[in-house]
């Protein structure tokens, strides 16, 4: 049984494929190479004794795509992380943002059962909760739906009323929607981590390529919140327990045939973090001392938001586990062995 992952060299991706393999499924791997590396197979190859199947292409060439589901046709479900996911980019180039993540979303289902695949994983985001209010933190999967604050948000939304849509029409599929939060750290191998193209768009990458002195400091963007310490806050949550809640997510839909045909799950810790405590338990966990300086809000972030995760763990039988301190060490020790591997 094969699983298909796009966008599985990237972040996310890669975490999840390494956890797929070793749950026993054969993967295959679809990506543009736009927003990663090649040697991303590497470290999933160390890490699991098993490389993945890779095809180098984009998901909006429907006809490639198809090509792909005709050459694997035991293909059984699929987990879809080909998006653009940058906020701010988003709000500055809206246009490539909902042409890569709506279109690719529609191919995907259009060939689905064409080639008898059963269930999709999708990727989605707290942000399509926007900004909460506060008698909706934590926000629960039943929690309002808020105008979105970014094009980006707004893909999201729109792609889940597509599965929803679609799935409602009678669409023979099966989907998974994991709306999950701000995905932290690397593998414990230091093997595969976060590998942003050009300056990092993400909190933690900013914070260790500082560390490394590859940044001259870390800007903190806005003090003037109405949150304790005046900075943002947001629910961090390990990447690795973020992959294991996809191959949870994904024996659910393939095995579990009482299951609903759409279901929606939050994906955290269920604890909000603010930016200032992530710098000062990176600090504090690594030993390492960033320079750091308040810089004005950045447009489309929101101000306060984690998550009920009551649900995934009723449902779906899963937690997160790692705490933080070791979450913050493991982006650490990815980016020294990035420094080791550049020198």
């Amino acid at each position: 049984m094969a699983i298909l992952v796009t966008g599985g060299t990237g972040y996310i991706g890669s975490h999840t494929v390494v956890e797929l393999q070793q749950a026993g499924y054969d993967v295959v791997i679809i990506d543009n190479l736009s927003n990663s590396r090649i040697e991303v197979l590497d470290g999933i190859t160390r890490i699991t004794g098993k490389r993945p199947h890779f095809e180098q292409l984009d998901c909006c060439d429907k006809a490639a795509l198809q090509e792909v589901f005709a050459r694997y046709p035991d293909i059984e479900g699929i987990i879809h992380f080909a998006a653009f996911k940058a906020v701010g980019e988003s709000v500055e180039k809206p246009l490539p943002y909902y042409r890569n993540n709506l279109v690719s979303l529609i191919n995907l289902l259009e060939l689905m059962p064409e080639y008898g695949v059963r269930g999709l994983i999708f990727s989605s985001s707290c942000t399509v909760y926007g900004q909460p209010t506060a008698e909706h933190l934590p926000v629960t999967e039943a929690s309002p739906i808020q105008p979105a604050l970014s094009p980006y948000g707004n893909t999201k939304q729109i792609n889940e009323d597509i599965i929803r849509y679609y799935i409602g029409s009678g669409a023979p599929v099966k989907s998974v929607i994991l709306r999950y939060f701000n995905p932290i750290g690397a593998h414990p191998s230091a093997e595969i981590g976060e590998l942003p193209i050009g300056v990092p768009q993400n909190l933690i990458p900013y914070v260790t390529q500082t560390a490394a002195g590859i940044r001259k400091e870390l800007r903190i963007f806005g003090n003037d919140y109405s949150t304790p310490d005046r900075t943002c806050i947001r629910d961090y949550i390990y990447v690795v327990d973020l992959a294991k809640a996809h191959v949870k997510a994904m024996d659910r839909v393939l095995h579990t045939p009482e299951a609903e045909p759409i279901e929606v799950f939050n994906i955290g810790t269920g604890h909000g973090v603010s930016t200032l405590e992530v710098v000062e338990t990176f600090e504090r966990a690594t030993g390492v001392k960033l320079p750091w300086s308040y810089a004005p809000r950045r447009e489309g972030d929101i101000e306060q938001i984690w998550g009920n995760v009551d649900k995934a763990a009723k449902v779906l039988g899963w937690r997160a586990e790692a705490n933080l301190d070791d979450v913050l060490r493991s982006a650490w020790h990815w980016q020294q062995r990035l420094q080791e591997q550049e020198s």
